[in-house]
């Protein structure tokens, strides 16, 4: 199906009459119904470049441009990119996302329940990866930090794996084996220097956030009913928010998601842009992306003087200047993917795309296993030239892994 009145038929054939009626018909027709090929490029090769990146901030010698710029620094360099992509792509994909399970049948209470279960699944795994990152206590542990990783990883995949057996009950019981390691390896987690401290969010990680701004996202979308204006003011309002709060006016406890979802934001109004179900023509779709891109460039540059560039502090200039980056990234790949059809590249990326969760923590994986068997890497290939080599080569094994673990139908789904 590639159009709106076909995706229209699809949720009045899948659903009942007062599930495709109000908000949910009125989602369910804000885009069309379709596979875009360049929305699963932008997010392999988003993942792709993190992998790179990660691993090439062990390696020495590596020029600054390829390392994340330091608290306090006005500036952003290639790495800074990475996560902000990352925020952006989900965004894009949330209309899409949506519009799929109300064509499903989905209700409003079912639709919010699954957007609540997807962001609890990013934050409860944010928190277990940043209590791993330092203030553990292993003595009061009586366990290995890198054991209690890797019980940590497969109770995960216990819990999110797609199963594809016929027995639903013992798939449930697997979940619930999941569930069950999930909350014994919390308990058994000691942080502090007498192991006074429990397992708590010291911040929410990198998969947290990314649960806070989809959370946002989705919420505002579908009060804004996927329209452009609407949705353009809370953007401008989340923007706001942060100033705001920054100056001390406002609560500052939810400043960095707003601005995480500021950019989550920017990605559901492009994917309204290029894929709403309206009869502009792609000239003027790409005029409003351009537009975009410019309201984004300059209101960050406006901003700068008061609120530098800043990743760790994700100030608005940071994030809309990354947002501006991500429209004007997607819009090339879009017309290179999409409409000129040079896809056959894109084949080697679409398996992490479509298993992102499970590309996401195979190099956590494989750091916990390392250390917990004391295996290291020759010192050749943790400095310059060999290094960044390496990181690559690294980069693409994994995306090759996840190949092989898609075809064996090992698949992770929020």
């Amino acid at each position: 199906m590639n159009s709106a009145s076909q995706q229209t038929e699809t949720v009045a054939k899948g659903a009942t009459p007062h599930q495709a009626d109000g908000l949910m018909a009125t989602l369910a027709q804000r885009v069309a119904a379709r596979r875009v090929l360049a929305i699963d490029a932008f997010r392999g090769l988003t993942i792709l470049v993190m992998i790179f990146v990660n691993t090439l901030a062990g390696v020495r010698g590596m020029p600054a441009w390829l390392d994340h710029e330091s608290a306090g620094v006005d500036g952003m360099t290639f790495p800074d990119v990475v996560f902000p992509a990352f925020l952006f792509i989900v965004g894009m994909s949330i209309p899409f996302a949506l519009g799929q399970r109300i064509a499903a049948g989905d209700g409003w209470w079912p639709l919010q329940r699954h957007i609540l279960a997807r962001a609890a699944g990013l934050l409860v795994l944010g928190v277990f990866m940043v209590n791993a990152e330092e203030g553990y206590n292993e003595q009061a542990m009586h366990m290995s930090i890198y054991l209690w990783c890797l019980l940590f990883y497969a109770c995960a995949i216990l819990v999110w794996n797609v199963y594809r057996m016929r027995s639903k009950v013992l798939a449930t019981s697997l979940r619930l084996c999941g569930v069950a390691g999930l909350a014994l390896l919390a308990s058994l987690f000691r942080g502090g220097p007498h192991g006074e401290l429990h397992l708590a969010p010291q911040w929410w990680g990198i998969l947290g956030l990314i649960g806070w701004a989809y959370l946002y996202a989705c919420v505002f979308y579908q009060l804004t009913r996927g329209r452009l204006a609407p949705l353009l003011a809370v953007l401008a309002c989340c923007v706001g928010y942060w100033c705001a709060a920054h100056q001390g006016w406002l609560w500052a406890g939810q400043m960095d998601n707003a601005a995480h979802s500021s950019i989550a934001l920017s990605g559901v109004v492009c994917a309204m842009i290029f894929f709403g179900a309206d009869d502009k023509r792609l000239r003027r779709r790409y005029i409003e992306a351009a537009a975009l891109v410019l309201a984004l460039a300059l209101t960050a540059w406006l901003l700068r003087p008061w609120f530098h560039i800043s990743k760790i502090e994700a100030t608005p200039s940071w994030c809309l200047y990354s947002a501006a980056i991500c429209v004007t990234l997607f819009g090339a790949l879009y017309s290179l993917i999409d409409l000129q059809r040079v896809q056959a590249w894109t084949g080697f990326f679409r398996p992490a795309a479509s298993n992102p969760l499970l590309t996401y923590i195979i190099p956590y994986i494989v750091y916990a296993l390392m250390q917990y068997l004391h295996l290291s890497l020759p010192a050749l290939l943790e400095q310059g030239l060999p290094g960044a080599i390496w990181s690559a080569a690294y980069a693409i094994g994994v995306m090759a892994v996840v190949m092989v673990l898609n075809r064996l139908h090992i698949r992770l789904r929020l």
